[in-house]
C-alpha cells in the first residue's frame, strides 16, 4: 500500500507531493484515513528544524481527524468505519511511573505523531490505538481538529493543576490556543481576563468569554491588575516582561507557559518567594484527559473558531499562518 502525502525535503523548502510505503501495520495500530488535520504552530516550527529535531522528508500535521480503515491484531475497542482524533502523541511505552499513572504525556519514550514519523497531511496515518481518541457525534471534525494539539494544550493546565471555578484567570495572547483558553475557562466557570497586544481583538475575546480585556502594551493597565489573578496561562512564543505578570498574580498564583518561548525567562526570585507564586510548563495531555476535554466541549458547545483550506493548499495555508493572519485556526480538508 502507498500512503500519498505533502512533504518538505529541507528547512526551507515548500511542501510537494510525496508517497512512501508504511510497511505492515503494528500489531497495536490503528491505520486512520484522513479527513482534517489543522495546523498547528508546531508543524511550522517542526518543518524549518527551529528545535533541531525535524527528519526529512517531513510530512506535518498532528492534528488529524479520519476514520479508522485498518486495525492492527492486537487493538481493541475501535471498529471500522469509527470517527477520531490523533494529537502531537502517536504512541507511548504504556509501562513507566508516568504511563502507569495515567500521565502518559510525560512519557519519556512518548512518540511524536509528526517527531520520527510522517503525519497527518496525507491521506492516512497510523497510531497506537491507545493513543486514537473517539470523537463526540456532535462536534464537528473541523472544529474538533485544533482541539487534538492546541486545545488539550490549554484545557489540561485546569485540570493538570487544579484550577477552581471560582478563579480569576487570565490568558495572554488571543490567538490560536488563547482562544480556545478563554472559552475553556468561561466554560469551566471562571472569571477570565484577556490580554492581547492587539486592542482591535477586545470585541471578539469578549464574545469567546472573556469578562474583562487588557492591552498588554498599556503599562497602567498591567499596574492595575497588580495581585489580581489566581492563575494566568500563556499562550505566546515571544518575549515578555514576565515580572509584570507575575506581579499581576495573586498570593500562591500560577504562571503557567504552554508558548513554546525560546529565550531564558529572567524573574527575581523574590517576586516568587514572597507570595509563594510559581511558574510550570504545561504538555499536551494524557488520552484520559483528551477524552475528558471532548465531553466537556461537546457539553458546552465548544470547538475551535476555524478557517478551512483543501489540503492542497497548504502551502498557502502555512504562509498564512505565519503572517498571523490566522483566525484563529487553519484547518486542512483532505483532497487527495
Amino acid at each position: 500500500m502507498t500512503i500519498q502525502a505533502y512533504a518538505v525535503q529541507d528547512a526551507n523548502g515548500k511542501l510537494e507531493p510525496f508517497t512512501f510505503e508504511p510497511g505492515p501495520l503494528a500489531a497495536t495500530d490503528l491505520e486512520i484515513k484522513v479527513t482534517h488535520c489543522g495546523i498547528c504552530h508546531s508543524d511550522l516550527s517542526m518543518l524549518q528544524n527551529d528545535w533541531s529535531m525535524t527528519q526529512y522528508p517531513f510530512v506535518p500535521g498532528h492534528e488529524v481527524v479520519g476514520e479508522v480503515v485498518g486495525l492492527g491484531d492486537r487493538t481493541h475497542g475501535f471498529q471500522v468505519g469509527q470517527r477520531v482524533g490523533v494529537g502531537w502523541f502517536r504512541g507511548s511505552c504504556m509501562h513507566c511511573e508516568w504511563c502507569m499513572q495515567g500521565e502518559h504525556a510525560l512519557c519519556s519514550d512518548g512518540e511524536g505523531t509528526i517527531v520520527g514519523h510522517h503525519g497527518g497531511f496525507a491521506d492516512k496515518i497510523r497510531v497506537d490505538f491507545r493513543w486514537a481518541i473517539p470523537l463526540p457525534h456532535s462536534i464537528d471534525s473541523a472544529e474538533a481538529a485544533p482541539l487534538l494539539c492546541g486545545g488539550i494544550t490549554v484545557y489540561n493546565p485546569l485540570v493538570a493543576f487544579n484550577v477552581p471555578p471560582t478563579a480569576r484567570v487570565g490568558v495572554i495572547g488571543i490567538g490560536g490556543l488563547g482562544h480556545m483558553a478563554v472559552r475553556f475557562a468561561n466554560a469551566w466557570g471562571c472569571e477570565v481576563t484577556a490580554f492581547s497586544s492587539s486592542p482591535s481583538k477586545e470585541e471578539e475575546a469578549r464574545s469567546m468569554g472573556a469578562h474583562h480585556f487588557i492591552n498588554s502594551r498599556d503599562n497602567d493597565a498591567l499596574k492595575d491588575a497588580r495581585s489580581s489573578f489566581d492563575f494566568i496561562i500563556s499562550t505566546v512564543n515571544v518575549d515578555l516582561d514576565w515580572n509584570k505578570y507575575i506581579n499581576a498574580l495573586r498570593p500562591k498564583g500560577t504562571l503557567c507557559l504552554v508558548g513554546a518561548v525560546l529565550n531564558p525567562i529572567p524573574v527575581s526570585a523574590f517576586s516568587l518567594i514572597g507570595g509563594q507564586k510559581r511558574i510550570v510548563g504545561n504538555p499536551t495531555g494524557s488520552p484520559q484527559v483528551m477524552k475528558q476535554m471532548f465531553d466537556f466541549a461537546a457539553r458546552h458547545d465548544l470547538g475551535a473558531i476555524v478557517q478551512t483550506r483543501p489540503m492542497s493548499q497548504a502551502n498557502e495555508a502555512l504562509e498564512d499562518l505565519d503572517a498571523n493572519k490566522a483566525r484563529y485556526r487553519l484547518v486542512l480538508e483532505a483532497d487527495f
